[in-house]
């Protein structure tokens, strides 16, 4: 009996520790898989992606800061009633305009040369800044920064694309 008590504590042990690794995708990223517009896993993005629901009741859900000012410009008539993004380091959506924001530094962003990253704590935010430069940043100002990239971030990803294409 004292064994198979050992066995199944062994076991449920296991599946406590083994559980995150299992653990189900974020709903968002269930019900949205890929980014609209580039196409990107959101789940293997999570840390960055993002969700923004309109006041008609639409929502979109993109992989990046760089495809929600994309979507942002194109749904111009349409007013953001809640923008969401990814925690760079617990991966949970938190509200974009709450977050502590980090603009630079030696880590490229997503579908950006020049990252911007969110976080729920600033003392994390202070940590990233610490470990890989940057700035602090609210959220009107990674915006501004979203649209002032846009220009050079639609470019390197044409030229990426472009590129494996020709090693095909």
């Amino acid at each position: 009996m004292k064994l198979r008590e050992i066995v199944l504590t062994v076991l449920a042990g296991f599946v406590f520790l083994a559980a995150p690794a299992f653990a189900q995708p974020e709903e968002d990223v269930q019900q949205h898989k890929s980014c609209k517009y580039c196409g990107m896993d959101r789940g293997t993005f999570n840390f960055s992606r993002m969700v923004i629901n309109y006041d008609d009741s639409t929502s979109v859900a993109v992989c990046s800061l760089h495809c929600a000012a994309v979507d942002l410009a194109n749904n111009i008539d349409k007013t953001p009633t809640s923008v969401t993004v990814g925690d760079f380091n617990t991966k949970e959506l938190i509200d974009a305009e709450k977050a502590f924001w980090i603009v630079g530094g030696g880590k490229p962003g997503v579908m950006s040369g020049r990252g911007k990253w969110a976080f729920a704590k600033k003392e994390d935010a202070e940590g990233f800044m610490k470990s890989n430069g940057g700035n602090p940043a609210d959220f009107e100002t990674v915006m501004k920064a979203a649209y002032e990239d846009m220009y050079s971030d639609t470019k390197m990803i044409r030229d990426k694309r472009k590129a494996r294409k020709m090693q095909k």
